[in-house]
């Protein structure tokens, strides 16, 4: 059994990616040290739209090109792009402007509302996630992703061909569970037959893919 709980929530950062894209590496390995803090929760989704162009990413879904066409839509972007940072669903950035990411970052853990606490409980295939109870308008959708542990990829075509890869916090799986709007909640969830070896996170965000009020992750031990 494991567990994991949180009452100052950290900042959720989501970087859309592809390992066909050759401005992309940089803004992974940023990842990959975002990750390493206690006040971020990184995740990596990998798009699929750069397929075509010579290498075939086997983590991207066409799941992942919607979440970011979305919020091209909620952000008011012109286009989706790649490497695309997003922060808390509040603003986007290029995934390789370190200083602009640490500056966005900063701003969103200065500005915190106070967050309804998520724990998250696991009991061999099944996750427990409860949400506190809270005072905040409209509705918010409490959101699971799970993720992998580092993968290293040996690239052969593409624009990145003959590159070696480190990918961090790959997301694989990624639904809703339900809706908060101020209520305390609980969720069982089977994890049994989903991808992510690595861990999991539940992002309270609003409705229409908006901000993100509150977040938790934990890290799988096996």
């Amino acid at each position: 059994m494991a567990a994991s709980a949180t009452r100052h929530s950290p900042v959720v950062v989501e970087l859309f990616t592809s390992q066909g894209c050759s401005s992309c590496p940089p803004a992974e390995a940023f990842l990959g040290e975002l990750a390493q803090r206690k006040d971020v929760i990184a995740l990596e989704f990998h798009v699929n739209y750069w397929d075509y162009i010579g290498w075939k990413d086997a983590f991207a879904q066409p799941a992942f090109s919607v979440r970011q066409k979305k919020y091209v839509n909620s952000l008011k972007v012109r286009y989706a792009y790649t490497p695309q940072m997003v922060i808390d669903g509040t603003a986007d950035v290029v995934g390789s402007h370190r200083d602009e990411i640490d500056a966005l970052i900063q701003r969103q853990l200065s500005a915190r509302p106070k967050a309804p606490t998520i724990s998250m409980t696991r009991d061999g295939d099944t996750l427990k996630v409860s949400v506190g109870s809270g005072v905040h308008k409209g509705t918010y959708d409490v959101v699971l992703v799970t993720f992998d542990k580092p993968h290293v990829t040996d690239v052969q075509r593409g624009e990145n061909r003959g590159q070696t890869l480190k990918n961090t916090n790959v997301v694989r799986e990624l639904m809703t569970l339900g809706a908060w709007s101020g209520k305390a909640s609980t969720y069982n969830v089977s994890l049994a037959g989903k991808a992510g070896n690595g861990g999991c996170a539940i992002l309270i965000q609003k409705q229409g893919q908006g901000p993100v009020l509150a977040a938790a992750e934990m890290h799988f031990q096996h």
